[in-house]
């Protein structure tokens, strides 16, 4: 069954800034996760859903316009959780919406914790680790507009890979 996720890419040179960033802390496993904020969390699905989750995330897409994001300062939710993220402080709204738009049908899955859109910077690290992405980074900021999302499946070998982007605000046009 593949594992898949949803997510909004950072662009570079902010997303690879970032990825490089988390390499540094010592996450080697940051070198398969590309910098992105996440719709939906890593879900395996069968491969016969593949076709219908395809169709879903265009329809979502399709009913959401652009927007833009801005990326400032960190948080953590630690803890409860050992990560340290940048905070999305504009753009909140569109990133819920997204959301709530992708993870619903064939992809309506249980979370643990509500949806706080975030950058992860630092995940299951030493607690030294952890602090130092949390003081490095307090001043990070960074504005991106959101024009697509992205289909990733992961792959043992080379981490999550982007296998289909959608484009907001898609749909027919009206007439």
């Amino acid at each position: 069954m593949p594992t898949i996720g949803v997510s909004i890419a950072v662009p570079d040179p902010a997303g690879e800034w970032l990825q490089d960033f988390r390499v540094d802390l010592g996450d080697d496993t940051a070198r398969l996760i590309p910098t992105h904020i996440t719709l939906v969390p890593p879900t395996e699905v069968g491969a016969d859903a593949l076709d219908a989750i395809t169709d879903h995330l265009a329809a979502a897409a399709a009913s959401q316009e652009p927007f833009e994001v801005r990326l400032h300062g960190t948080g953590t939710f630690r803890p409860t959780s050992p990560v340290v993220f940048i905070g999305v402080i504009a753009g909140i709204a569109g990133c819920m919406e997204l959301a709530a738009a992708t993870r619903s049908g064939p992809l309506g899955v249980d979370v643990e914790f509500p949806y706080h859109p975030h950058v992860t910077v630092a995940h299951h690290l030493a607690e030294e680790a952890l602090d130092r992405a949390f003081t490095e980074l307090a001043g990070y900021e960074t504005t991106f507009d959101v024009t697509e999302f992205w289909l990733y499946v992961h792959n043992e070998d080379h981490g999550w890979r982007p296998t289909r982007s959608f484009s907001l605000g898609a749909g027919p046009a009206a007439s």
